[in-house]
């Protein structure tokens, strides 16, 4: 079963997302701190399959502990903010939040969120063509299957978004996507695009990915147009 795990300092928010979770046959657990739920997070790291994620937390803010969890894990993060700034938003997502949810925001509209980033994290259908479980290029393979990227036998520490993006990437080699085409793709939303956001996440794939970031393999920029995989890859 599902564990979400939500991190807010808020207790009767967390109540009503706990019962939400539950009745969603979910396993909630509840974290008041940061570092309470950096705590809890570690004890069940093997089962996890979302944290929620408050930024304005009373001891660490919630900017720190994603950090801390991304140096260990890929889980999907939602994050909550009480603020509509955009800067927040993109600040977040650069860091490797998979999605938002500015305070005031609807139950329904919160466990849509869930199901999504539960759905695309577990991979609830893995059966499909063997040609599109695995792919294979020069140095690398993407198990689409465990969501697990190798390069050169070795495995390179992707936050959620980043795998989505490099297997959209890869799974479209030699096409040229722009931009807004990526973040269509991969985010599925427009609530937060910025050019910027794009090739921060491209920026940071690349040096998890590629042998010299400077001078990539895998990912290309289309100067004036936007990124493809390399098709001779």
């Amino acid at each position: 079963m599902n564990k979400v795990i939500v991190i807010d300092d808020d207790k009767e928010l967390c109540f009503l997302m706990k019962k939400c979770v539950e009745q969603e046959n979910y396993i909630a657990m509840i974290a008041n701190s940061g570092a309470e739920g950096l705590r809890i997070a570690s004890e069940n790291s093997d089962d996890c399959s979302l944290i929620i994620l408050d930024i304005m937390l009373p001891d660490l803010d919630g900017f720190q502990v994603l950090q801390k969890i991304r140096q260990t894990s890929n889980v999907p993060v939602l994050m909550l903010t009480a603020k509509s700034d955009e800067e927040d938003k993109v600040f977040g997502l650069r860091m490797g939040a998979d999605d938002y949810l500015t305070k005031l925001f609807s139950l329904n509209e919160l466990m849509a969120r869930v199901h999504s980033l539960i759905r695309r994290y577990t991979q609830f259908n893995p059966v499909s063509c063997p040609d599109t479980d695995t792919l294979t290029f020069q140095g690398m393979t993407i198990d689409n299957v465990n969501r697990i990227v190798e390069i050169n036998g070795i495995r390179a520490e992707l936050t959620g978004k980043e795998f989505d993006l490099l297997s959209f990437l890869a799974s479209n080699k030699g096409s040229i996507f722009t931009k807004k085409q990526i973040y269509n793709q991969v985010w599925e939303e427009e609530y937060a695009f910025d050019d910027s956001n794009i090739m921060s996440f491209i920026s940071k794939l690349r040096k998890k990915i590629e042998p010299d970031p400077e001078h990539p393999f895998y990912i290309l920029t289309v100067r004036g147009i936007g990124y493809r995989f390399n098709g001779e890859a």
